[in-house]
């Protein structure tokens, strides 16, 4: 049996910008470690209901639909959850419901520049951020923590083994935060398909107990092969969009100017790094990035910060040594291209 921590012990992060340690407030962590505890043990049908599609469609909706506030109470919203209203579309009053707050669009290509730089490899949303690799003799090697690579991308997938030894990021979103999954990287869309499971919390408490939770959830793959006219030459890249407790579904919703004219996005098109890819509707969720072997290296301040003592994580490695997750906004540098491609990624 795994030893959970209790509600009571902190999970920290470091806040980019100014390399604060900050206590995270983790919302509704007694109940999560309830279900994941005593009821998943005690009560383990019950415990499959409750991380089901349809219940948790059910609690999105007494969350999000019912229903909505005031004028008065939206703004307390956007207070409560540190929102700043001044990055949004749309006026105050347009935010009469929690759907409206979570599914808010934001000016991004003010409130969140990008590195115009090809060679970096960018954030793919305001999230919690851990990096790690799947190669052994890394010093950033996390074996099957948050997932098994054949699991997550499905076992009749052929794309396993492109990413065996590479390196990955976990990019856990909070219900604060903006909720537009945006593209890492410029390539050609070459697989796009969706992975039946359940809808675990991400809470970090959800985590320890259930083994490789990222690979058991919903969620969508997508390819992208960089090492093409216009791309970011860093060979194939994996996104894998993961569903979570209250999260009712991921809409493709691709925009080269802003949020205009969104499509759903299919093999053969042509993304373009930064724009809108998708959107989470609506709760917490995950993204999961995988890149091919020797092909990227992290951002110093993100290893050093994934390193850092004195940091208290519910995420741990192996040897019990704290995996600290780093605080970081969509379309921030995230990687950087490595050397340019040797053979075409692509059999």
């Amino acid at each position: 049996m795994i030893a959970m921590p209790s509600p009571a012990f902190p999970h920290q992060y470091i806040d980019r910008i100014s390399g604060r340690i900050v206590d995270e407030q983790l919302i509704a962590d007694r109940t999560v470690s309830f279900l994941y505890t005593t009821l998943r043990e005690s009560a383990p049908v019950m415990f499959r209901a409750l991380t089901s599609a349809w219940l948790s469609n059910l609690l999105a909706f007494c969350r999000y639909d019912l229903p909505g506030p005031s004028r008065h109470q939206g703004a307390l919203a956007f207070q409560r959850l540190n929102i700043d209203p001044q990055e949004c579309l749309e006026p105050l009053s347009f935010y009469r419901s929690m759907r409206r707050i979570f599914e808010r669009q934001i000016r991004y290509w003010q409130c969140r520049p990008m590195d115009d730089d090809p060679a970096v490899v960018a954030a793919p949303a305001d999230a919690r951020l851990l990096i790690g690799s799947l190669a052994g003799k890394s010093s950033l090697f996390i074996k099957e923590k948050f997932f098994d690579l054949e699991e997550l991308l499905g076992r009749d997938s052929r794309w396993p083994c492109f990413f065996a030894g590479g390196d990955f990021a976990v990019c856990r979103l909070t219900p604060d935060k903006y909720h537009y999954n945006h593209l890492p990287v410029s390539g050609r869309i070459v697989d796009i398909y969706e992975v039946d499971g359940c809808h675990h919390s991400c809470n970090p408490l959800a985590s320890v107990a259930v083994a490789s939770i990222y690979s058991k959830n919903r969620r969508v793959v997508t390819v992208i092969d960089t090492d093409v006219r216009g791309g970011s030459q860093v060979g194939l890249v994996v996104m894998v969009e993961i569903v979570a407790l209250m999260i009712g579904d991921i809409v493709q919703a691709y925009s080269r100017r802003r949020y205009d004219d969104p499509i759903a996005v299919y093999p053969s098109l042509f993304v373009d790094k930064g724009c809108p890819k998708s959107l989470y509707r609506p709760g917490s969720s995950t993204d999961v990035l995988l890149f091919t072997p020797g092909r990227i290296d992290f951002l110093p301040d993100l290893v050093a910060n994934s390193r850092r003592t004195g940091v208290q994580s519910r995420f741990t490695d192996a040897s019990g040594r704290p995996l600290v997750e780093t605080d970081i906004r969509v379309r921030s540098p995230l990687a950087r291209r490595r050397r340019p491609p040797l053979t075409a990624a692509l059999p």
